[in-house]
Parts: C-alpha cells; sequence; structure tokens
C-alpha cells in the first residue's frame, strides 16, 4: 500500500517541520484505518494481517525519527 503524502520527498528527504509531521501521519493513520474497513475479516488472511502489523511498525518508527529529529 503506496499512499503519497502531501509535504513527503519522493526523494526520501527527511521531514522536519511539525505540522508536516502531524500531517503525515495523519494520512498514515487515515490510510491504515481505509485499509482495516476494506478487509472482510472472515477472509483476512496471514498476509493481510502481516501487512497491517508492518504499517503500525512503519508508523511508530516513523513517531520515532519525528522524535528524536525534535531533540
Amino acid at each position: 500500500m503506496s499512499t503519497e503524502v502531501k509535504g513527503e520527498s519522493h526523494l526520501g528527504s527527511p521531514i522536519k517541520e511539525s505540522n508536516t509531521q502531524v500531517v503525515f501521519l495523519k494520512h498514515r493513520l487515515n490510510a491504515f484505518m481505509d485499509l482495516l474497513d476494506a478487509i472482510d475479516p472472515e477472509e483476512a488472511d496471514l498476509a493481510d494481517i502481516d501487512r497491517m502489523i508492518a504499517i503500525v511498525e512503519e508508523m511508530d518508527a516513523k513517531c520515532r525519527e519525528f522524535k528524536n529529529r525534535d531533540e
């Protein structure tokens, strides 16, 4: 699942402004919620669950990255 977020560089340059960091995280969280809504619990397989875990881990890593930049 690839979502383009306004303010996120295609070259992977760091997001330094707090406002942009919050917008980035909100977009990722909304994309995750959309994914959850789209998945049928009766038909979800291990790959779907692994992908959801990976997304949560990516968001956690991004939060830690943003926190470390602010220190």
